[in-house]
C-alpha cells in the first residue's frame, strides 16, 4: 500500500504542478499569509501524524492499510521536493530540481524490487530451514 500511494501520490502531484505552472488548472499554489506553502510541508504533517500513531502504540492502526498509504503519500511529497530540501532554494523547475525527480524514482524503484523480491527471500529462509531441521534430524553439525 505504501508503495502504491508513494507512486499515486507523486505522480499527481507532479501532474498538479505542470498544470498549475503550465495555467491549463483552474486554481495557484497554495499559500498562507502571503507565504507560498510548498507541498513538503503537507508531507511533514502527514509523517507527524504518521508517527503519532507509531508512538502511541495502537496496533489495530498502526498495521492499518490507510496509515500505510499516509505514510506513503507523505514520502512522496518530500521527495518531491527533495532537491529544495536539500539546498533550501526553490529549484523546482530548475536542472538542480532533477535531483527530485531521480530521488522519487529511485524510491519507487527500490520499493518496488523490495515488494517484487519479497517471495524469493520468503523461499530462501523456507529452504534453509528445511535444511536446518533436516541437517538436525540427521544429528549433522550445521556449519556456520
Amino acid at each position: 500500500m505504501t508503495w502504491i500511494a508513494f507512486g499515486v501520490t507523486w505522480g499527481t502531484v507532479r501532474t498538479i504542478t505542470h498544470g498549475i505552472r503550465g495555467g491549463w488548472l483552474p486554481w495557484g499554489n497554495i499559500s498562507a499569509g502571503g507565504r507560498h506553502l510548498h507541498h513538503y510541508n503537507i508531507g511533514i504533517g502527514t509523517l507527524a501524524g504518521v508517527g503519532i500513531i507509531a508512538v502511541r502504540g495502537d496496533e489495530r492502526a498502526v498495521g492499518h492499510p490507510a496509515v500505510a498509504a499516509a505514510y506513503g503519500a507523505g514520502t512522496a511529497l518530500i521527495a518531491d521536493e527533495f532537491a529544495l530540501l536539500l539546498d533550501l532554494q526553490d529549484v523546482y523547475w530548475t536542472q538542480q530540481g532533477r535531483l527530485s525527480v531521480d530521488v522519487s524514482l529511485g524510491i519507487l524503484s527500490a520499493l518496488g524490487a523490495y515488494l517484487t523480491a519479497i517471495p524469493f527471500w520468503h523461499e530462501c529462509a523456507r529452504v534453509t530451514r528445511h535444511h536446518i531441521a533436516s541437517a538436525a534430524k540427521r544429528n549433522l553439525k550445521v556449519p556456520g
